[in-house]
């Protein structure tokens, strides 16, 4: 039996190959790592470009001083921080990455979440901006890349912005308010650099968007360089106040009106506790000192600060969902309308005597030879009555697609059937001029049938019984609801002296269907909302985003008790061609007061 031939010199040369592998395999990995570095920073550098353009330097009316900012839309609307715009005044100058200077003006604030909506003029009129769009702040998580830019300590004299390049370092952070103004909420932590002069400047994720607007930094004592710690103010939080901001209103944040405290359950999680609450209208829909207050906004609570971040997120007067539970006994669900932050001051058209008190101080001086000073309004309770008047004739002019009343000044009579605090009924409503008692001239009387009883309301008398206003009994006000209807369909803006504004942007809840449970993800509807006030009565006129219906109303006789809610829906054409709603549904408080069905309207001009 012979043996195999070996080969000389074998092991030697498997044994310089696998080491030649061993050798070019980093260098293959690194090839392939260094592929995906330089596609990454192609990408970054990419995205900065895109959005260079909409980065503003935000500057006083002489050019100089000032912060940042981003234009969000093509018609050279900007968002930044109320702090900057609070020291360049309501007409600025804005520098633009193209190297030029455009002429500014301030739309609306929002002071206690540091937020301001600026517009910036174009060189000829519809010239269109470069802009980034906003993004979606809640799906940011720790540890994404982020771009910050803006002109940080003014450097860029061009106004070419700054870019700097970091880590998110935390979301839904807390940031005390100094005083009442400037609380950060559920903002976003950053230690991307931001320095003096950053402010108001956007904070990007990795596609372009703007997710948060920075404001606050970390700085070292007696110095103005960031230590590391940034905040921005999360889009989301922005977004539910844009269409404030674009009314140019002065914006108001919201409060519950109760003290919540964290209370140990013997190490267990904590349970947030009602410690004290105020007359409000979470106390009239149940909640009660020692309740445990388990979920807020759809949110479950588990902190103060949770409760505080979710809190800082909807403007005054808005209404959502609160869950509670009592002595460990089952959960409860109500709707509360929020109160504000800011001290608000209480027109009273009933009494226009000047009160004693100090002076108001002078408005900001606004440079005449600016174009910008053409667009600036100033009116008590608005960062700019230009702005809201423009979304006050936009909302109308939709609204009016639904039909042109002006012409029906006569008389107006409505009547059908349904039901009223549960027992059927019909009911008729009629509204015109009648000769007052003296004879010297007209005035409205309002007259409602129902379950059998008849209402009658002189609006314009003086001195008016409360319980007048408030008939019939537990609706809140229906009989006077019907006479602010009537009054905007016919009179528009003239038929309210103490006020007719737009109100911006609110959610609205349609009726739970009667037997069944609330659903308020699925009745809430988002509105844009009408404020008027006229014979001592305000009343929130609630208009679909979509068509601009106007699909209810809330009528407040008495601002310490519940208003009387009214929904409309069942729009059809009447004789004329104008559209009415054929089904009315009032609510006050925790209870449906009717549900009525139109049968017939008539209208006389």
């Amino acid at each position: 039996m012979t043996s195999p031939t070996r080969t000389p010199f074998a092991w030697p040369g498997l044994l310089a190959g696998l080491c030649l592998g061993l050798l070019l395999a980093p260098t293959v990995q690194a090839q392939g790592l260094d592929k995906r570095l330089r596609e990454a920073e192609e990408k970054r550098i990419a995205v900065i470009e895109k959005v260079k353009p909409s980065v503003v330097a935000v500057l006083n009316a002489q050019g100089n001083n000032g912060g940042s900012g981003v234009v969000i839309d093509e018609n050279g609307y900007a968002l930044t921080n109320f702090h900057v715009v609070a020291a360049t005044g309501p007409v600025m100058k804005c520098g633009l990455a193209d190297g030029k200077l455009y002429d500014g003006v301030v739309v609306g604030i929002d002071k206690v979440g540091d937020v301001a909506l600026i517009k910036l003029l174009p060189k000829k009129p519809g010239n269109k901006f470069a802009f980034s769009r906003m993004g979606d702040s809640d799906k940011v998580k720790a540890g994404d890349w982020s771009l910050a830019m803006g002109n940080p300590f003014l450097l860029a004299t061009d106004f070419t912005p700054t870019v700097t390049f970091g880590l998110i370092s935390g979301v839904h952070r807390y940031q005390y308010p100094e005083g009442a103004l400037l609380e950060y909420t559920d903002c976003i932590q950053i230690d991307t650099s931001i320095n003096p002069g950053n402010s108001g400047g956007p904070l990007f994720n990795m596609d372009g968007e703007v997710i948060g607007i920075n404001g606050r930094g970390s700085f070292e004592k007696r110095s103005r360089i960031n230590s590391g710690v940034g905040y921005a103010i999360s889009i989301n939080q922005i977004k539910n106040f844009m269409g404030h901001l674009r009314a140019g209103l002065d914006v108001d944040h919201a409060s519950l009106g109760a003290r919540i405290e964290s209370e140990d359950e013997d190490g267990s999680l904590n349970k947030m506790v009602v410690r004290a609450l105020l007359e409000c209208d979470a106390a009239r829909r149940g909640l009660d000192n020692g309740d445990q207050l388990v979920s807020f906004a759809n949110r479950p609570m588990g902190s103060v600060n949770e409760f505080k971040n979710v809190l800082g997120l909807f403007p005054r007067g808005w209404r959502v969902p609160l869950v509670y539970r009592r002595d460990n006994s089952s959960k409860a669900e109500i709707l509360v309308r929020l109160m504000g932050v800011q001290r608000q001051v209480v027109e009273d058209d009933k009494n226009p005597q000047p009160q004693p008190g100090p002076r108001p101080r002078p408005g900001p001086q606004v440079p005449s030879n600016s174009p910008a000073a053409k667009l600036y309004e100033p009116k008590a309770g608005f960062a700019n009555f230009h702005f809201n008047k423009l979304e006050r004739d936009r909302l109308l002019a939709a609204f009016r697609k639904q039909g042109d009343f002006s012409a029906f000044k006569g008389e107006w009579d409505w009547k059908g059937s349904g039901e009223a605090q549960e027992q059927k009924t019909i009911f008729e409503v009629n509204v015109r001029d009648e000769k007052t008692a003296d004879g010297k001239g007209t005035q409205p009387v309002v007259r409602l049938s129902i379950r059998g009883l008849d209402y009658k309301l002189e609006p314009l008398q003086s001195k008016l019984p409360p319980g007048d206003l408030k008939a019939p009994a537990k609706s809140g006000g229906f009989i006077t609801a019907m006479y602010h209807y009537r009054q905007l369909l016919v009179m528009g803006e003239k038929g309210f002296e103490g006020d007719f504004s737009h109100g911006g942007y609110e959610p609205m809840y349609m009726p739970t269907p009667a037997g069944q449970k609330p659903d308020y993800t699925k009745q809430r509807i988002m509105t844009e909302v009408l404020r008027t006030r006229h014979a001592g009565t305000s009343v929130k006129w609630f208009f679909s985003q979509a068509d601009g219906t106007l699909v209810g109303f809330e009528v407040t006789v008495d601002r310490d008790e519940d208003p009387c809610e009214v929904y409309l829906s069942d729009y059809k054409a009447i004789e004329g061609g104008q559209k009415l709603p054929h089904r009315i549904q009032v609510h006050h408080g925790n209870e449906n007061y009717c549900d009525l069905k139109v049968e017939a309207w008539k209208l006389a001009k």
